[in-house]
């Protein structure tokens, strides 16, 4: 492939809800463009997006997959992204380095909730965007219905610049707006056509759309607004040059009719893309992460970020990146100022899903892939050295669903840690975290579907065997009254013996003020220089826990007397002594159990509303506040942690998964009596079975 210079380029996320047709939408392109000779089947696995194997085992896309073509001589950079809410954040990624927003809709269901999030991904970016209404040869639509929806979303300004003639099976014929033709589609794949200019009622329809779309254009420009009602309109080359213009500036949102699967008005979308979208030189300037540097289309040191890292059995990890300055070749060191770390650039490729092109040299604005990289992970930044500078990393949505990971051999910890490693590097919206507290390993991702398929991944790839089991909560214990204990610690085994004795004050603390150690002793009954002792026993009781084994908080203790030995008393003495003299005085003390509790924060259509909050009562949950927004309710509640697991899959259940939640921890608070005990109860049975365990080994 030869290289593009950045008037020439233009990249494309291709975005939207779940089964939009985005795949089918892609792989129409390159079929019009003649990058492929016939179009493949997500139902055979032969599509040039979806090629990785969790893809085609699913029959979904799961990565943000690149493919290159050509079209009136622009370079197409394609991003096809998937559309579940699991995956969503692959189309945030998409949309941080593209310079135009293909929204998908899906003709028979409309705006949802994935429509509604790469809308904001691509208003938060400040990309312009182009609505495409999909699958427009199922039954039972309404070309009419559907664009009033989009227009109540997203403002009147939504504009056809193609009108279906007849929609559902068998659909083959468009108005073009701005050409005022009629064009009749082949509908065997091939992007084939004949135009004809339009006639009758249909020639009467696409004039009127045509002259809006003139009134539409002009107002992106004071001059041409004056220049409109001083000629009564616009001529045809005014209308064009103004057209980019208008685009960028979003003072309306073309809208394209299309049958992705038939491939049907896909060309109509390309020649407009190459037109009039928006392209590098749209936004030539990039602000630096702190704001104080730009990194300019023009300047000669590059300066690249790398957007996602993927592992490929056959080539290793591969970084995509977008070249947001100057040019890259192979053998290139560069700063990945992200990390203080240098890097040799090495092989670099354009995409075209699994196929790769070798590319030597890559200019500004482009998008491509290198090879073995030693230290650089999604959303780093290479630069020059003689000017270091960081872009603005993606910022990911929080994950939503956690499981722990119980590993069924020994031995296998090492594996484990280095695949979760790797994989978190892959896909950030992965996290996991080793809890050194309660001894286990906790993995959490954006819904069920996407932890299934990265535990296959870490179970195919790291030849490792495990199960996912509910994480345990981290509760606490502290106390609501006071307690005094007077605990002696003797022993005498011959020799020398051991001796102390303590005596302790406890009393509850305020909410999250965790535990104070003091000591009140006067006299010379104990040593001072045994307090360090006391308190090292006493941090040791905390820390493992007297009711049910989790961390003690929010109590003042005060060590104010006690008893010593002149030879028998020791460091290991006060330390039992101590630990002793904590457990029994806090075993006195009207122990409790403080549980975790999270804000929720869940956004639902206005019918699952009932349901939902039903559901969060039951859960123990407290209404906080309710709202609305983009035509959905924002619900907020606090919930305790106990009652969260797979939250994420039962909402989803709820609303026919239109609806999606976020959860952060807020405070504790005490546990009712009843599930207290049972939490005890539960604890004192894994620590019996976890001491039979160590009795038969």
């Amino acid at each position: 492939m030869k290289e593009y210079a950045s008037a020439d380029i233009r990249t494309i996320a291709l975005v939207g809800h779940a089964s939009s047709g985005k795949t089918m939408l892609s792989e129409a392109m390159l079929a019009c463009s003649g990058a492929i000779n016939r179009m493949g089947t997500i139902a055979n696995g032969s599509t040039v997006s979806d090629y990785h194997g969790d893809e085609q085992k699913r029959g979904i896309s799961i990565h943000a997959s690149l493919i290159t073509t050509e079209w009136l001589d622009k370079k197409f950079n394609i991003i096809d992204t998937p559309g579940y809410l699991d995956f969503i954040s692959e189309a945030l990624t998409a949309t941080r380095v593209a310079d135009i927003a293909v929204v998908v809709v899906n003709a028979a269901q409309g705006v949802e909730l994935g429509t509604t999030k790469v809308w904001e991904y691509a208003t938060k970016f400040e990309i312009p965007k182009v609505l495409v209404l999909n699958m427009l040869d199922k039954e039972n639509l309404s070309f009419d219905q559907a664009l009033s929806n989009l227009r109540q979303k997203y403002g009147e300004r939504v504009f056809p610049m193609t009108v279906p003639v007849k929609i559902g099976p068998g659909f083959n014929q468009l108005l073009d707006v701005m050409r005022s033709e009629l064009i009749t589609y082949q509908t065997d794949g091939s992007g084939k056509f004949q135009e004809q200019p339009a006639t009758g009622e249909m020639e009467s329809r696409v004039k009127e759309l045509h002259q809006q779309l003139i009134e539409l254009v002009a107002e992106s420009d004071d001059k041409l607004l004056e220049k409109f009602f001083e000629q009564g309109g616009l001529s045809e080359e005014e209308l064009r040059k103004a057209l980019h213009l208008a685009v960028q500036k979003q003072v309306f949102v073309p809208l394209y009719c299309t049958a992705g699967g038939s491939n049907v008005g896909v060309a109509r979308l390309m020649d407009f893309l190459a037109k009039f979208g928006a392209g590098p030189l749209d936004h030539p300037i990039t602000k630096s992460i702190d704001g104080d540097m730009e990194v300019k289309l023009s300047d000669s040191d590059p300066v690249l970020y790398v957007f996602k890292t993927i592992s490929e059995s056959h080539v290793g990890d591969l970084s995509f990146f977008r070249l947001y300055s100057g040019s890259v070749q192979m053998g290139m060191d560069l700063l990945n100022s992200t990390r203080n770390t240098s890097e040799r650039i090495g092989q670099i490729f354009v995409m075209n899903g699994k196929n790769r092109t070798a590319m030597t040299k890559l200019s500004a604005g482009d998008i491509g892939a290198v090879v073995k990289l030693k230290n650089t992970h999604t959303g780093d930044t290479l630069c020059s050295h003689k000017k270091p500078v960081g872009l603005e990393k993606v910022i990911y949505p929080k994950p939503n669903i956690h499981v722990s990971l119980k590993l069924k051999a020994k031995g296998e910890e090492e594996k484990i840690a280095v695949g979760l490693s790797a994989l978190h590097d892959e896909d950030p919206t992965f996290i996991y975290e080793v809890d050194s507290e309660l001894h286990q390993t906790v993995i959490s991702g954006q819904g069920d579907l996407h932890l299934e398929v990265i535990s296959d991944r870490l179970k195919q790839r790291y030849k490792v065997d495990f199960d996912l089991v509910e994480p345990k909560v981290r509760f606490r214990e502290t106390i609501k009254g006071k307690a005094d204990a007077k605990y002696r610690h003797k022993k005498q085994t011959g020799g020398a013996g051991q001796f102390a004795e303590v005596w302790m004050r406890i009393e509850p603390k305020l909410r999250d003020t965790d535990v104070e150690f003091t000591q009140t002793l006067t006299g010379q009954n104990v040593d001072r220089g045994f307090v360090p002792s006391v308190e090292k026993g006493v941090m040791s009781a905390v820390k493992e826990g007297v009711l049910a084994g989790y961390r003690v908080v929010d109590i003042k203790i005060d060590f104010y007397d006690g008893k010593m030995h002149p030879v028998d008393s020791n460091d290991i003495s006060f330390q039992i002594a101590g630990k002793g003299a904590f457990k029994d005085a806090f075993l006195q003390a009207r122990p409790c159990l403080l549980e975790p509790i999270f804000n929720v924060e869940v956004r639902i259509p206005e019918e699952c509303m009932g349901s939902v909050v039903g559901d969060l009562s039951s859960r123990r949950g407290k209404i906080t506040g309710m709202d609305s927004q983009d035509g959905y309710q924002i619900v907020k509640a606090t919930v305790p942690a106990m009652e969260l697991y797979r939250y994420s899959t039962a909402l989803r259940s709820l609303t026919g998964g239109r609806g999606i939640h976020t959860e952060e921890f807020s405070h504790y608070e005490e546990m009712p009596r009843e599930l207290e005990q049972k939490v005890i109860a539960k604890s004192k049975e894994e620590k019996e079975k976890a001491q039979a365990g160590k009795t038969d080994e």
